[in-house]
């Protein structure tokens, strides 16, 4: 490819609704173009990128029997409905009618088209287990689009469907795919994945893992332990934290503490830490104005994702101020009544006592609430995020918390989709069974974003050679002399007859400004061909990552690029 002819522009100037490296590099480097928010052109250095990628993953969901499909990005109404998330989801999908009136979405994600096109050809455990995948477009109306292609609204993905006689066959075939997935990150370059436990969301089922790019510009929260190997997403992790049950209950107190409402002021107010308080947390169940109580200790936040999983209903945050019998700022365990409330107490107030609590009526709290005397609770929940520094699950060490961006992810769907669309298969017994589902993503974009993420410098962007746009930039310095130009060509020619990946900066441009503009794109190899090199029969050859800088001659330098691109693919 010839630079020269290579359409997108490269800049100097950092974008300045840029915040992250990857956004601000693969703009300025040309390989995006923002169209919408959200919603991005791909150049062709970025559509080679993807496609190495899709490749990779291709090979690797080949090698577990994967069988490539292609299923529709406009689907009806109808095919969603069977699965009832046509109802349940809500902004997030686009819906619209065609010129006939029929109701129809654009495809966010594509459990329903796998189970309607496996349902009338698979009717036997025999033809199980079996896999289909496919790299199709889909549309989300995300609310938070950012980071360039990190967050977006439209977005190529990756996504493949397993079918399953029963969970043990499913538990063997989800930790081969779990294992594929290893693999994939690795081959495409990225250094530090971890595999978390996470929460199904959406997509329903059982068990679910991420996989997480830990980086400081992540904005999921990754849970790790210090010592062990516990990880998981915020929105599962778990932790075990200290008992602070004192050896002598004091009795109850009424005290008058003004209009000191919020943790941090009542714990100042009245001299006591913030793990001796309770915190009350309300919202209303998501469409209705039914309250929900979370009962909790003070200098913890609630999970809602558990809170979600608990009450088996989404929530939203609760304006409690038209409803009886709440007081912001003074809820207590205590006395409280309000009609028709859901109340959750989160694990971390078992067996505690001497707690600083409200006292459902303004301006006063309650002292000395002992859980086991006074508020008598049979059953308290999970509700709490784990905080660092508190102790790990498996072992006891130290929990840590990270950033980290979301590269893919897998469910344990179980019959949730085939159960709901009638797909029915007969077993060993002749029974008709619904088969039981895995689920398994992975985000062409969001890999680049991340591998940009992960490998750049002041300078620009450092591509793996394995997802690189191009193995090689030739630079000719001074291509206005014959010399130069003939044997850049010459090189080029010879370079690409050998299968290597070449672009070529043919442009009469300075040597600053085209090594600026090798560094910021990110090319593994640069060759420099200019009169003071070949004056020495020589060209010189150079690393992105400036590990390697070193001159060999022009008659070896095709069997010494290849063995580089052999040693850098390594």
């Amino acid at each position: 490819m010839l630079l020269s002819k290579l359409v997108g522009e490269r800049t100097k100037t950092n974008p300045s609704d840029a915040t992250i490296p990857s956004h601000i590099l693969l703009l300025r480097a040309g390989y995006i173009k923002l169209v919408s928010n959200g919603i991005w052109s791909l150049s062709m250095p970025a559509k080679r990128i993807a496609r190495k990628i899709e490749n990779i993953i291709r090979e690797e969901m080949d090698a577990v029997e994967g069988q490539e499909v292609s299923f529709p990005v406009v689907m009806p109404k109808e095919l969603w409905a069977e699965s009832g998330r046509y109802f349940s989801i809500g902004d997030e999908m686009v819906r619209f009618k065609d010129r006939c009136g029929r109701d129809m979405v654009l495809g966010m994600t594509h459990e329903e088209a796998a189970v309607h096109f496996a349902r009338d050809a698979v009717n036997s455990y025999q033809q199980l287990p079996f896999m289909i995948y496919q790299f199709q477009t889909k549309f989300r109306d995300e609310a938070r689009s950012r980071g360039g292609l990190i967050r977006v609204r439209e977005f190529t993905m990756k996504d493949a469907y397993s079918f399953h006689i029963d969970n043990e066959d499913l538990e063997k075939y989800y930790y081969r795919v779990y294992d594929a997935y290893t693999r994939i990150f690795k081959r495409i370059g990225m250094k530090d994945v971890v595999a978390v436990k996470s929460d199904t969301g959406m997509m329903g089922g059982s068990v679910a893992h991420e996989y997480m790019l830990l980086t400081d510009v992540g904005e999921d929260t990754i849970v790790l332990c210090s010592e062990c190997d516990y990880k998981a997403n915020m929105e599962v992790a778990v932790s075990v934290r200290d008992n602070l049950r004192d050896e002598v209950s004091e009795p109850l107190q009424e005290v008058f503490t003004a209009d000191k409402a919020d943790i941090a002021a009542v714990s100042e107010f009245l001299n006591v830490p913030e793990n001796k308080t309770v915190k009350a947390v309300c919202y209303f169940i998501k469409g209705t104005e039914k309250p929900v109580i979370c009962f909790i200790r003070g200098e913890l936040e609630i999970n809602e994702s558990k809170l979600k999983k608990v009450i088996s209903a989404e929530v939203v945050p609760a304006n409690i101020k038209d409803i009886p019998g709440l007081h912001a700022g003074n809820i207590g365990p205590i006395n409280l009544s309000v009609p028709d409330a859901t109340v959750v107490f989160d694990q971390s107030l078992k067996g505690l006592n001497n707690l600083v609590g409200g006292a459902n009526k303004p301006e006063y709290h309650i002292k000395g609430i002992d859980f086991d005397r006074d508020v008598k609770i049979e059953t308290f929940y999970d509700v709490a995020k784990v905080k660092e520094g508190e102790k790990c699950p498996v072992c006891g060490k130290k929990l840590v918390l990270r950033n980290g961006i979301e590269v893919g992810n897998i469910f344990q769907l179980g019959t949730k989709y085939t159960k709901t669309m009638g797909m029915t298969v007969l077993d060993k017994e002749g029974k008709a069974v619904n088969p039981i589902m895995g689920c398994y993503g992975i985000g062409i974009g969001r890999a680049i974003a991340s591998v940009a993420e992960e490998s750049h410098d002041d300078k620009g962007l450092i591509w793996p050679m394995a997802i690189a746009p191009w193995q090689v930039y030739l630079c000719a310095l001074r291509i206005d002399e014959l010399a130069v130009k003939e044997k850049s060509e010459e090189l080029y020619r010879a370079l690409e007859e050998q299968g290597v990946e070449v672009l070529f900066d043919d442009r009469e441009a300075s040597a600053g400004f085209k090594f600026s503009d090798c560094d910021l794109m990110g090319i593994p190899i640069r060759i420099v061909i200019s009169p003071k090199t070949l004056a020495k029969g020589n060209i010189e050859i150079s690393t992105r990552d400036k590990k390697i800088q070193t001159d060999v001659s022009y008659l070896e330098a095709v069997h010494k690029i290849k063995e580089l691109i052999y040693q850098l693919s390594g």
